[in-house]
This record gives C-alpha cells, structure tokens and sequence, in this order.
C-alpha cells in the first residue's frame, strides 16, 4: 500500500462523542413524536436510546482514564461528553413526568421540543465536524445556541400562559404540573447550549 493511500486515523473521542451526540439527537426526535402523539412505546423507545447512549458515555470515560494524551483538551471531552448527556436526560425526565402527572401535550410544549430537537440535531452535526472543519462545527454550534435561545422565548410565552389561566383548584394543580415539565424541557436547553460552548471552546483551541 503506497503512502499516499493511507488514511488517516479516526479520532476515538470524536467517535464517541459523535455517538453520544447521535442518540441524543435520536432521543429528542423521540419526544418530539410523543407530545404530538403520545404513546407507551415511544417512552419505552426513549428509555432504550438513554441506555444506549450511557453505555456509549461509559466507554468514553473509561478511554479518557486510560490514556494519557488526548487530541483534545480533557476537560472539554468530559464537559461535551457530560453536557450532551444531560440533554438526553432532561428529555427523558420529561416524558417520564408527562407520563407520571398524566399531562396532555400542548402547542407550547410541542414548539419548544421541536426547536429543542433542531439543536440537538445541530450540536450532532457539530461534534461530527469538529476534527476535519472546526469551522463549520462552530456554524453548528452557534445554530444550536439560536435554537436554544428560541425555544427559551417560547418557554417564556409558556409560563406567562399559564398564570392566565382561570384560577380554581382543578386548573391551578395543572399549571403546577404543566409548569414542572416546561421547565425539565428548559432545562434541557441549558445543557445544550453548555454543549454548543463547549464545542466553541474546542473550536478557539484548534484554530
């Protein structure tokens, strides 16, 4: 084999990360099917994917405690790494609450889910991109975070919803459980846009 026919080897972390990021991204699109139509399948469907990608994280960890130079900062692996799992997390805790309170999707929700999983899907790109085109990953990134950043607007116009509802008990105790899911799914944007800084620091670093 000549030497110009030899590729390149691929970065493992990457990999993982990239793996990471696919089934989170898988996760959400999940979630976003069952607040438009909710079905036992789908959370058990959601459950599996959060196995999966802990498993993926799992290895990752270990592969960070076993060597000793890595081709990107080791911080920045662990916090992509933790910030990529938190987001599927919240989405799971989401729908485990939906389930649990017995809440109905609404528009609101389904919005906010919808822009939560265009970033996700961003941040996938991004982390695929990050060894070849540190460029275009911060594109991704930057794309995630206005994502994000729309979809905490909604949440917004979602809380202020709310506290115009009619005010005896029975609409009082669904404010308060409507209230508890927006936020998870708020939460869940916070992580990913912790994510998209990460991969810009990563970024910074390689340019």
């Amino acid at each position: 084999m000549g030497l110009f026919s030899r590729r390149k080897k691929p970065n493992r972390f990457i990999e993982l990360l990239t793996k990471q990021a696919e089934h989170t991204s898988e996760g959400l699109q999940i979630l976003l099917q069952y607040v438009k139509n909710p079905d036992e399948s789908l959370a058990r469907k959601l459950t599996e994917t959060e196995k999966q990608a802990d498993e993926v994280r799992r290895i990752l960890i270990d592969e960070l405690n076993r060597t000793f130079i890595t081709p990107i900062d080791r911080e920045d692996i662990f916090s992509l790494s933790l910030t990529i799992d938190d987001v599927l997390d919240y989405a799971n805790t989401t729908l485990e609450e939906m389930e649990m309170l017995e809440i109905e999707p609404t528009p609101f929700l389904e919005r906010m889910v919808s822009l939560l999983s265009e970033a996700a899907r961003e941040i996938h790109v991004g982390v695929m991109r990050l060894e070849d085109h540190p460029g275009v990953a911060n594109d991704h990134a930057v794309r995630a975070k206005a994502l994000e950043n729309r979809m905490e607007t909604v949440y917004r116009e979602a809380i202020s919803d709310l506290f115009h509802m009619p005010r005896d008990v029975d609409h009082i105790v669904q404010m308060l459980k409507l209230r508890e899911v927006y936020r998870h799914v708020s939460n869940a944007a916070d992580r990913g846009d912790a994510a998209a800084n990460v991969i810009g620091d990563i970024v910074v670093k390689k340019m």
